[in-house]
């Protein structure tokens, strides 16, 4: 496998080959591009029952789903995680996998934007869930239409197609 360039991206965008939506070349770097957080976050109910993690866990059962209108912004307190969503729906051809990375700017203050789960496999239709971890000891606001991490492509050796259950998700 190979990593995408930003020229590499652009081509194949302009082609209709890759979709990212909504999108600017600005988002576009050397070799990833840059997504914007979204307003949908799943936030997690206070609660001293214990969750069995099990393969037939729920993660709604202990969430609860919060928009932030515009303008407004969700505090993330120290030790909290939050799961949010990108902007932009991304859109992977059969024969392009990609994997979410954070972006030093935020790590550097301790904000974890992608903590796990960060492969997007190919055949992919939807909006990025990331898993929000605040490491700081400082409670930290995030901004919808925050250029929160980035997607790093790469092609893929022969092809294949992603149909599992979150293939299409739209909502955190």
């Amino acid at each position: 496998m190979s990593v995408l360039s930003g020229d590499e991206i652009k081509r194949l965008i302009n082609e209709g080959k890759l979709g990212i939506t909504p999108f600017t070349e600005s988002q576009v770097g050397p070799a990833s591009v840059d997504l914007r957080l979204g307003d949908l976050f799943r936030v997690f109910n206070k609660t001293r029952d214990i969750f069995q993690v099990t393969d037939s866990s729920d993660y709604s059962n202990i969430t609860r789903m919060i928009h932030v209108k515009e303008g407004d912004s969700l505090l993330v307190m120290p030790g909290e995680l939050v799961n949010g969503i990108t902007l932009e729906k991304i859109s992977l051809p059969d024969d392009i996998c990609g994997r979410v990375e954070g972006r030093s700017r935020f790590a550097r203050i301790g904000l974890l934007t992608h903590i796990s789960s960060s492969f997007l496999q190919p055949g992919v239709s939807n909006k990025i869930v990331l898993e929000i971890a605040n490491l700081s000891p400082t409670p930290l606001a995030l901004h919808p239409g925050t250029r929160i991490c980035q997607i790093v492509l790469e092609e893929l050796k022969g092809k294949g197609r992603y149909k599992g259950k979150f293939s299409t998700q739209t909502k955190p």
